[in-house]
């Protein structure tokens, strides 16, 4: 008989291991709290490991990617104190990472749970929550309810992967409470799509005010709509939580007058779907307890400034396939393989995305002005290469469809 997982969570990493688990000759059955799959979502970074992994996958034909083309005087821009914008080098400014949304990458990895040609697409079941899980010898057995009925049943599994999130419902169900795990950056970031560029800026222009301990960023695509981010440090999570979002947001930026913090902010008053939460990396000594396996945000969350979130997730959905593949009789030594293979890579995340924090938001004055004086010889020395090399940047070959 198949083997059968219950995946936790229609994300980036419960698809992933959906679909690395499939490939395994295992059964997966998807469950998401919400009662509909989210579309749409904010500025990612695909870097090549994510890009190698969704190869693995098999999704690579139906990712789009979003590169703008590159132009000599590069496509991202610095406003400076009083507000002049001054060239700054961008992420997409050298060869690897590819511009995509949230929405691109679950896209891809959905219709191939859902349309990939095989007899049998992979089962999901939305409004589902697990609501008790209980291990043995023999199976996993998990008890779970359905928001639109209350009904609650329960069904066995060979597996469970918790693929649910930064506050993960099976890791504290099975692992412990979130302050176990949590690592608190007293930071808070506010992600969301604008409906037009900033006034007097190109629409592939990306744009940054990083001032210290609060930053604006604007991301420009090549055939989309541009996404914001606003990210600041501060001492009291708990107050970022009270009151109105936009007035707190608004408090917090006060002072900062320039053309990106106004166009962002009055354009957060409608903004549809917006992400506003604290930074925390998670961080765990064993990501598997018995038949019970973590995955992405629930296991090793990198946060938003490491860049490799997405990337870390598609890995970790590969791996795991290529891990229960490679050990089909003992699923205590495929787990032990997978996180063996796996750990050094998000331990090094993990590591410098305190360096990288830097550069999305400084920590004072001195850290903002070095950020700068960095970015500064970094871009002359890329750009110089970029020029002589060619007069277009093009997008790393990822995409097979366009849009």
């Amino acid at each position: 008989m198949q083997k059968r997982a219950l995946v936790v969570g229609l994300g980036i990493a419960g698809m992933s291991a959906a679909i690395g688990l499939r490939r395994a000759g295992w059964t997966p059955v998807i469950i998401e709290r919400a009662a509909e799959r989210r579309t749409g979502g904010y500025f990612i970074f695909l870097f090549p490991e994510g890009r190698q992994a969704a190869a693995d996958l098999g999704i690579a034909d139906h990712l789009h990617t979003r590169n703008p083309a590159w132009k000599k005087g590069g496509n991202t821009w610095a406003l400076d104190r009083r507000g002049n914008p001054k060239p700054e080098l961008g992420f997409l400014d050298q060869p690897g990472p590819a511009a995509v949304l949230r929405g691109d990458i679950e896209a891809a990895l959905w219709r191939s749970i859902t349309h990939d040609g095989v007899a049998d697409p992979v089962e999901v079941r939305f409004a589902t929550t697990p609501i008790e899980i209980v291990q043995s010898a023999d199976g996993v057995q998990v008890l779970l309810e359905s928001a639109g009925s209350g009904a609650q049943y329960r069904e066995t599994f060979d597996l469970v992967v918790g693929a649910d999130g930064l506050r993960s419902t099976v890791r504290r169900m099975v692992f412990g409470p979130d302050e176990d795990y949590l690592t608190d950056w007293n930071a808070m970031v506010c992600a969301f799509q604008l409906k037009e560029h900033v006034p007097s800026f190109a629409p592939t222009d990306t744009v940054v005010v990083p001032r210290a301990k609060r930053a604006a960023w604007v991301f420009g695509f090549a055939d989309h709509a541009p996404t914001t981010l606003l990210t600041y440090r501060t001492d009291d999570i708990q107050k970022q939580f009270s009151g109105s979002r936009i007035e707190q947001l608004r408090s917090v930026y006060s002072g900062m007058d320039d053309p990106v913090v106004r166009h962002v902010l009055d354009s957060l008053e409608d903004a549809p779907d917006v992400l506003f939460d604290s930074v925390h990396q998670v961080q765990m000594s064993r990501w598997s307890s018995g038949r019970v396996v973590l995955l992405g945000d629930a296991a090793w969350c990198l946060t938003t400034y490491s860049g490799m979130g997405a990337s870390a997730s598609l890995c970790g959905g590969a791996a795991l396939g290529k891990a229960v593949q490679e050990h089909p009789e003992d699923l205590d030594d495929a787990l032990n393989a997978w996180e063996t293979g796996l750990r050094p890579f998000i331990t090094e995340q993990q590591r410098t995305a305190k360096i990288k924090q830097q550069r999305f938001v400084p920590s004072s004055k001195a850290a903002a002005a070095l950020r700068a004086f960095i970015l500064g010889v970094a871009r002359r020395i890329i750009h110089r290469r970029l020029v002589a090399e060619s007069s277009g940047h093009p997008a790393p070959a990822v995409s097979g469809t366009a849009r």
